[in-house]
């Protein structure tokens, strides 16, 4: 039996558990794991993140495994086709953001390089580590995902409110909010760049 102590949001469901385990909280500087995670931090708007992640297959799939380059292509025919696949969340504005966000994405990295660079800058290129003790006191936005929020959508990015960009750091480690007594939380706190 498993005894490892673990965020209470990982609850027994395995795909949950192996996502806190093995990937939530740990730096990730790959621009195109990067994206995948921005598009479905941006997906789950509304819906919970266990949702997604039950769809997570069927997205890679329908969005040519989350390539910004196949995706900044799309036409009105390839989105309505992605309108009836019954394996992912059918909204037009979040399918139409994923295309829009696909096209910006390519022009950050244009711009500065990488998107991990221009990401990881608000940060340093340090995780930020939580010390939170309790799952309540954990934020669900702060003033850095507030200015990154902001400066993303002046980018031109869409479904990138506050919220879903905190979201975002937690998932792609640039802040480790694990619990203090979450075994994954020395774990993200040693997993510097």
């Amino acid at each position: 039996m498993d005894e490892k102590n673990r965020c209470p949001w990982a609850g027994d469901i395995p795909i949950y558990i192996d996502y806190h385990d093995n990937e939530w909280g740990r730096p990730v500087h790959d621009d195109d794991k990067l994206f995948e995670m921005l598009i479905l931090e941006g997906m789950q708007a509304g819906l919970s993140w266990i949702t997604i992640l039950k769809k997570r297959e069927a997205y890679r799939e329908a969005f040519d495994g989350f390539s910004a380059a196949k995706i900044a292509c799309y036409d009105e025919n390839k989105i309505e086709e992605l309108m009836q696949n019954k394996g992912i969340i059918r909204n037009r504005l979040k399918i139409n953001s994923v295309v829009n966000n696909a096209k910006v994405f390519l022009a950050v990295q244009e711009k500065y390089g990488s998107f991990d660079k221009m990401i990881w800058s608000y940060v340093d290129n340090t995780p930020i580590v939580g010390h939170w003790e309790k799952i309540e006191d954990v934020p669900a936005n702060t003033p850095l995902s507030d200015q990154i929020s902001k400066d993303l959508k002046k980018l031109g990015f869409k479904f990138v409110g506050s919220t879903i960009i905190y979201s975002f750091m937690q998932a792609v480690g640039m802040v480790n909010d694990h619990l203090t007594d979450c075994f994954a939380y020395d774990l993200c706190k040693g997993a510097l760049r």
